[in-house]
């Protein structure tokens, strides 16, 4: 599918973001652990999701949705999980085949793990190595790569694993596997990773402890083999995908609007700082607490950027906002500068080389160093261009907004996976005052 942005004027008005993306897969696999009856309210019912959802029903779990955002889901129980009679497709669902491996390696039968193109390109070995040494069986495809054949044990055993990157898929695929284990397991990171499923798990009865890590970094633990407790969920809006609406408004002099009921968990806010520090007017109205996370309204108003210097230490609370936030750089004036950037290599795409390579076509100056990329902004950039996405939702998204802040249009090819993450987007966007509009298939050249 493609998709066309036209240069827009200011934004105005509210709108509240989908679902967050990661809670929801979690509030999904959680409640199936549970032993008994959860709700969740506001769930994202974008494609990502939904694959988890139709996987954990091929595993023995019943699911009854409720109505836009409201289900019910009828816990088994930790290991309550039944062998499935097909492959599980997990589309481009990434959060979802990462932690699901985790939850299956604790589980003494074998379950195959597929998904679509980009998610079959992605790797698994983060993921397959520890759960390898707490005695699950994984055999991937050359690359450690997708399919993947996941043999569990009802015998797992705890294990200290110190992982080289700060990865919240990674820990909370060791922390699921736990759950089967008996005893301590602890998972160490070299900086602190968005922490939704310790928190989660510990409002479901789970015992976990977090602390400075002998030899640097943060370790949390968890003791193995308890039994959770069903809960009522309540699914906040996703800061990442507030971040695009966000970037639009904030780089285009004039504009306001509010954004309702975003997640503010610290580990998931560093697209806001970094926001702030190039001179964007964020504020935040009616701060609360909702389901153990706190939640927001962000107001934005529009004006004048400037360039920044983003450290590496502050990706694991923005991993997935890079793309939206190199649009803002190519807004602001100066160079800026986004240090440490070598996870965005392995996500949908190489989002590093795929949002140069876009930007340049756009006439924005940028370049990579080593796990750096530099972008040098002059106002609104020249645009015009048409850029494919590689099947990167957060890539297609980035352009568009690109398009609507540029002299001239830009548009967009492989946005079809915009609804894995953001269903929806494209209206709520225009409804605050952009103008994003699908091209006829004879129309796509």
């Amino acid at each position: 599918m493609e998709m066309h942005a036209l240069p827009h004027g200011p934004l105005a008005g509210e709108a509240r973001p989908p679902g967050d993306k990661s809670i929801s897969h979690r509030s999904l696999m959680l409640a199936a652990l549970a032993v008994g009856e959860s709700r969740i309210e506001g769930l994202l019912e974008g494609e990502d999701v939904l694959a988890t959802a139709h996987a954990l029903e091929a595993l023995g779990v019943e699911l009854v949705r409720r109505g836009a955002g409201a289900w019910t889901v009828h816990g088994v129980g930790v290991a309550g999980l039944a062998e499935p009679e097909t492959v599980l497709d997990l589309g481009n669902a990434g959060t979802g085949a990462r932690l699901l491996m985790g939850i299956l390696a604790g589980h003494g039968f074998t379950s195959f793990l597929s998904g679509d193109a980009s998610l079959r390109r992605r790797p698994m070995a983060r993921v397959a190595e520890p759960l390898r040494a707490m005695g699950a069986e994984i055999l991937t495809r050359s690359g450690c790569r997708l399919p993947a054949a996941v043999t569990g044990s009802y015998r797992l055993v705890p294990i200290t694993w110190r992982s080289p990157v700060a990865s919240a898929q990674v820990k909370s695929a060791i922390l699921l596997a736990a759950l089967h284990a008996p005893g301590e397991t602890t998972v160490i990171e070299p900086l602190p990773s968005r922490d939704h499923t310790e928190r989660m798990l510990a409002g479901m009865g789970a015992s976990l402890r977090s602390a400075p890590a002998e030899g640097g970094g943060v370790a949390v633990t968890i003791v193995g083999q308890p039994e959770l407790s069903p809960q009522s969920f309540t699914v906040p809006a996703d800061p990442s995908s507030a971040a695009f609406p966000a970037v639009a408004a904030a780089a285009r002099p004039g504009s306001r609007i509010r954004l309702l009921g975003v997640g503010l968990n610290p580990s998931r806010t560093g697209a806001y700082t970094t926001l702030s520090e190039m001179g964007a007017a964020i504020a935040i109205l009616d701060r609360r607490l909702e389901g153990g996370e706190e939640v927001g309204t962000l107001e934005i108003t529009g004006g004048e950027l400037r360039a920044v210097d983003v450290p590496a230490e502050r990706a694991p609370s923005m991993i997935d906002e890079y793309p939206v936030l190199f649009v803002a750089a190519a807004l602001a004036r100066g160079r800026s500068r986004f240090r440490g950037l070598g996870e965005l290599r392995v996500k949908e795409s190489d989002r590093l080389a795929v949002m140069a390579e876009g930007l340049a076509a756009c006439g924005v100056r940028c370049g990579i160093e080593g796990d750096d990329l530099w972008v040098e902004g002059d106002g609104p950039p020249a645009g015009g261009a048409r850029i494919d996405a590689r099947l990167d939702h957060r890539i297609a998204m980035s352009f568009l907004v690109l398009g609507g802040l540029a002299r001239e249009g830009v548009r967009v090819a492989g946005a079809e996976t915009i609804a894995t993450s953001f269903p929806g987007f494209a209206e709520l966007m225009n409804g605050l005052g952009a103008r994003i509009t699908t091209v006829p298939a004879g129309e796509a050249v």
